[in-house]
């Protein structure tokens, strides 16, 4: 099979998250860290982000139901959660955690609740378009080596 087709359509993938917003820099070194013995390193690193920040946004879903509000474990919930976001270079996902960590300094819980709409369509559309990427990338096969986007 000739990979130079879905080589060049998996390029044209890639730079459009760092065109469209849904990726910055920290991607590109996360895919600077992969080899040949690691080939898979990003889409285990994603995978695991994925994972472990559903418990996170469980964690917030709950603490969004409960009365009284509490602010300050939203917030933490929240940090945790950026944290991770930023880790993958998930820029979107990232805005719309510091625009909920602002809503919660100033106690404003429609915001909050409204703002978490938003992060977890943006968390689902970048999950929806990681998960295309990585399954092209694997019937294009192993990646040559990873560029900054242009």
């Amino acid at each position: 099979m000739d990979r130079n087709p879905l080589r060049r359509q998996l390029q044209i993938m890639r730079k459009s998250f760092f065109d469209q917003g849904y990726l910055d820099e920290q991607f590109v070194q996360l895919e600077e860290l992969q080899d040949e013995a690691n080939p898979n390193f990003v889409e285990e690193v994603v995978t695991l982000y994925y994972r472990d920040s559903a418990r996170l946004i469980l964690s917030i879903e709950q603490a969004l139901e409960r009365k009284p509000f509490d602010f300050n474990k939203l917030d933490a919930h929240m940090h945790q959660f950026k944290g991770s976001s930023s880790s993958i270079g998930a820029k979107k996902v990232k805005a719309e955690s510091t625009q909920f960590r602002e809503y919660c300094k100033s106690r404003n819980r429609e915001g909050c609740t409204r703002c978490f709409q938003q992060l977890k369509k943006e968390y689902a559309t970048l999950r929806k378009k990681l998960e295309a990427y990585f399954q092209l990338a694997r019937q294009a096969g192993p990646m040559e080596t990873a560029c900054r986007p242009k």
